[in-house]
């Protein structure tokens, strides 16, 4: 079954998103140093920019944190402009590879923009430190380490579980195949 995705559809489907940046933290957090091992705001994010669209995205990485940080003090404020920044990138860019990539293998499209996605937006968030939120306090070797060494299971578990998630709700019939006419 082919049903398009409406507007109220994917309204929803964002506010479950910003929601599940609220609630997954608690679980991870948990873990001794479980929000930086695994990141838990970045699945809700990348998955409803994948599923619901860049501008979908979008909102849910510059709405998810900041709610999260006002209601629950997850992420401290400290961390949350340079958070809010990777994360809008990471809505954005895997809505936009999804919406304009088409390999003719939906795993590809979706690995894809999941990678273009994680890496803009850690490029774009170190970019934005350096110069707006820790202007002359940041260097490469902190960028790298704070980006892709602390939070590498991270990103071995959004590699992961976004495609099986996102194959689950297609599979659900709430995506839509990309590749059947």
């Amino acid at each position: 079954m082919k049903k398009p995705m409406n507007t109220l559809y994917k309204s929803v489907s964002t506010a479950v998103c910003i929601a599940l940046c609220m609630v997954l933290p608690f679980a991870f957090h948990a873990i001794p140093n479980g929000g930086t091992l695994f990141s838990p705001m970045h699945l809700p994010v990348l998955l409803c920019g994948a599923v619901c669209g860049p501008q979908y995205g979008l909102i849910c990485g510059l709405v998810g944190p900041l709610l999260s940080s006002i209601l629950t003090g997850m992420p401290g404020m400290g961390h949350l402009p340079g958070m809010m920044v990777e994360l809008a990138v990471y809505g954005l860019v895997s809505g936009l590879v999804m919406r304009f990539l088409h390999t003719g293998k939906q795993v590809a499209d979706l690995y894809i923009s999941l990678l273009a996605a994680m890496l803009s937006g850690r490029i774009l968030a170190g970019i934005a430190r350096a110069l707006i939120f820790t202007a002359g306090e940041y260097s490469l070797k902190i960028w790298a380490s704070a980006y892709f060494v602390s939070c590498f299971p991270a990103i071995v578990l959004q590699l992961v579980l976004i495609p099986i998630l996102y194959v689950a709700l297609q599979r659900a019939g709430l995506v839509t195949n990309r590749n059947k006419k």
